[in-house]
């Protein structure tokens, strides 16, 4: 059979009801003769991120594929791929690679400019090597920690033949470990001596399908828990431990609590100091628990650390907990919760005048406030953007179920809602599919609205256009005043429109409720929907 034949016969073993990607790949072609659907996005970059989103919001438990062609389409992938990267988004990309006689300058080989970027690059170099190098590829997006891998295939591996008796192959099955059972004693003797445990839940909760655990676990110890940004969901926010989600942005509770505690336990996050995810104050005791021995005394220094899968790990703690505690023991009746709720009302109530503002144009607290309102949290998954989106969206959107929100800050390219809003509907069809963004993120990817419509992917984007770069004038205050650095126009509802979706402009919040029902009703009836809602530029940002 050919190559070519033999990776879409795995990929379909594998499990694999789509490819993504953008314009030409021999794949696409022999993944479509296996019954495998082809979805052609209009940019490079758009189709990483349909793959990528897919694979958070199935918990890892499928693993989105993207297809590009060689040159030019692997190198305007990069941007997706690093930010998949950065996220620990276990994808496979399959690029296209230049013949094998012509892999030298000035050919890109992308298996060698990604190695920074994936945790495998590699190249397909025979065909009859296609089945041991694809297991490799699917042993590695399923063990440890994840991330993207890379195969690149040369248009000649594509098309040679090799020996039908050579293709053997078996799907991949996940390798999990769990902790040291000492180490696990140790970990749950400090959390049950503890007065002010805290619990940090990272993205690793939500790989590993352990929210029943962590929940279980925190209610056996009646201990607060905050997630960090790209773990947002995995402890269910309106449950009365939940802090929320700690981020650029967060609500009052996450710091309340995080100053008082005298034990952070954080599980299945890198602890790493980064923008975009809440830092643990100095002079903290600290547990970790995570996947990859590099993450361990990385950023902050530990008292005790467990290397494991995050399901695993908990489960263990939970039953240590139970033996150390003895049969004798009642849940502590602590005021935990009603401490949370207090400061949790108290921090709302700041906020309600933006929540519920009625300027014109429209305050995009606002917006964020009715969204609230509007949609049912626990079947919809909504996803920021970058900037300004991302710290207002953050604080007040609660979600209840795991991966109804995808939080990214990592790396941060503008405009990946879009896909990672096709992803998650084609990933989860029956739920609400949001990408909540500005007008400079929509001006990025806006054409690929498009792919949302010809797909037939009907997802909502709530677009806030206050015709400006957000953030952006104080830092630009000269370049602003002489030359509009920061000023941007467009109509993104006639824009929408034309490409066939479903859109309208809002002008006033009274009207923003009534537009996102009819928007959700076009989005139910399977129509892709835009939403245009000319707004106020606001940086405030709940920060304390």
């Amino acid at each position: 059979m050919k190559g070519r034949t033999a990776i879409a016969k795995i990929l379909k073993m594998e499990g694999v009801e789509f490819v993504s990607g953008f314009p030409q790949n021999d794949i696409f072609e022999a993944g479509a003769e296996e019954g495998i659907r082809c979805i052609i996005s209009r940019t490079e970059r758009i189709g990483v991120n349909i793959a990528d989103a897919y694979t958070r919001v199935s918990n890892c438990k499928r693993n989105g594929v993207c297809l590009v062609q060689s040159g030019p389409g692997i190198e305007n992938a990069y941007s997706g791929i690093a930010q998949a990267y950065s996220e620990s988004v276990p994808i496979l990309v399959m690029p296209a690679g230049a013949d094998r006689r012509q892999q030298r300058p000035p050919s890109f080989i992308a298996s060698k400019n990604y190695q920074g970027v994936t945790k495998w690059a590699d190249t397909i170099n025979f065909a009859d090597r296609i089945p041991e190098m694809m297991r490799r590829a699917f042993t590695l997006m399923r063990t440890g920690r994840p991330g993207p891998v890379m195969l690149e295939v040369p248009v000649d591996i594509m098309n040679e033949e090799f020996d039908d008796a050579k293709f053997q192959y078996t799907p991949v099955k996940p390798v999990r470990s769990a902790g040291d059972p000492a180490d696990i004693r140790i970990v749950a003797k400090a959390l049950i001596a503890a007065k002010s445990p805290i619990i940090r839940a990272g993205q690793g909760v939500l790989h590993a399908s352990a929210w029943d655990e962590l929940r279980e676990l925190a209610e056996l110890l009646q201990i607060p828990v905050f997630t960090t940004l790209s773990g947002k969901s995995g402890f269910p926010e309106n449950h009365p431990l939940a802090l929320g989600a700690g981020g650029n942005t967060r609500p009052r509770t996450v710091m309340h609590f995080l100053d008082k505690a005298d034990l952070v336990f954080a599980i299945g996050s890198s602890c790493t100091k980064e923008t975009f995810t809440t830092p643990i104050p100095e002079g903290k005791r600290i547990i970790q628990s995570t996947v990859d021995e590099r993450d361990i005394n990385k950023d902050y220094s530990l008292e005790h650390a467990v290397i494991g899968d995050a399901k695993l790990v908990l489960r263990q703690l939970i039953d240590e907990v139970k033996v150390q505690l003895g049969p004798e023991f009642k849940r502590k009746n602590n005021d935990v919760a009603k401490e949370i709720k207090a400061v949790k009302e108290e921090w709302l109530k700041e906020w309600q005048p933006k929540l519920t503002s009625s300027e014109i144009p429209i305050n995009p607290y606002r917006v964020v406030g009715d969204m609230v309102k509007t949609f049912d949290a626990g079947e919809t998954i909504i996803t920021h953007d970058s900037g300004s989106p991302r710290n207002q969206l953050l604080p007040f959107w609660e979600s209840p179920v795991p991966s109804g929100y995808i939080g990214w800050g990592k790396s941060t390219p503008l405009g990946a809602s879009l896909g990672f809003a096709m992803g998650a509907k084609l990933a989860r069809p029956d739920e609400t599919a949001v990408a909540f963004m500005g007008n400079a993120a929509f001006g990025m990817v806006g054409m690929d609205f498009e792919t949302a419509v010809r797909e037939n992917i009907p997802i909502l984007v709530v677009l806030m256009n206050n015709f400006v770069l957000g953030g952006y004038i104080r830092e630009n205050p000269v370049a602003t005043r002489k030359f509009h650095l920061t000023s941007q126009s467009g109509e993104y509802c006639q824009l929408a429109e034309a490409l066939g979706g479903y859109s309208e402009k809002v002008v006033h919040p009274n009207e923003i409720i009534p537009a996102l029902q009819r928007a959700k009703k076009a989005v139910d009836g399977g129509q892709a929907a835009l939403l245009e809602i000319i707004t106020c530029e606001d940086n405030a940002r709940s920060l304390k």
